[in-house]
């Protein structure tokens, strides 16, 4: 079957050619030559006896939502420029392009290097980038946003919940309940927080 397409389609392009071109004198022959040296490569090269087959579409990069992007609400502000520069960079990531959310992120830095949440998010971007492990440059930025925020609980509770996720669950409970020991009995987050504690706690129990 291949083969009755290929010299189909060449013989319409040769009597096309013929008819509408209006090649000079001697052109013709040329073409034709031309012609049956394209059929002389397929049948060298491609494989016309092979039933045709199309080519199947690519399988979605689509990932689901991050544990960051799923608690931000409840940690950083969810207005501004900071927070548009961080669910940007979360778009990106649900499309399986984690390499331009940190590009995102750390050009969002070039106009704020003293965001707190901004450093979380990169920090948070690095660990996925490098399939959940702690990075030094992912240390580095979550240990800038601390020293830029002291008081904010982001940092600390984004790092806690990526040594989580690293399967390093002593450092997880051990910034968690530092940060446990100083929040405000009021805090919002506190709840949260004891939670997780409680959860990591018994996740701990289980591999013992």
């Amino acid at each position: 079957m291949g083969w009755i397409i290929l010299l189909a389609m060449a013989l319409a392009v040769g009597v096309a050619l013929w008819r509408f071109a209006a090649l000079p004198k001697g052109a013709l022959e040329l073409v034709a030559a031309a012609l049956l040296l394209g059929v002389a490569g397929y049948a060298w090269q491609g494989s016309p006896g092979l039933p045709g087959k199309p080519t199947p579409p690519k399988a979605e990069a689509k990932q689901p939502d991050s544990e960051f992007s799923k608690s931000r609400e409840g940690m950083m502000s969810m207005m501004g420029s900071d927070a548009q520069v961080l669910d940007t960079a979360d778009a990106f990531h649900r499309q399986g392009l984690d390499a331009y959310a940190i590009a995102v992120l750390r050009g969002g830095l070039e106009k704020r290097p003293r965001s707190a949440d901004l450093w979380v998010g990169l920090g948070n971007a690095l660990v996925i980038y490098g399939g959940g492990l702690m990075s030094p440059a992912a240390r580095l930025a979550f240990d800038r946003a601390a020293a830029l925020a002291p008081d904010h609980p982001g940092p600390p509770f984004f790092l806690g919940l990526a040594f989580a996720q690293a399967g390093q669950l002593d450092r997880a409970e051990a910034t968690w309940q530092a940060l446990l020991d100083r929040a405000p009995a009021g805090a919002p987050w506190r709840a949260d927080v004891e939670q997780r504690l409680v959860q990591l706690r018994a996740q701990q129990q289980m591999g013992q």
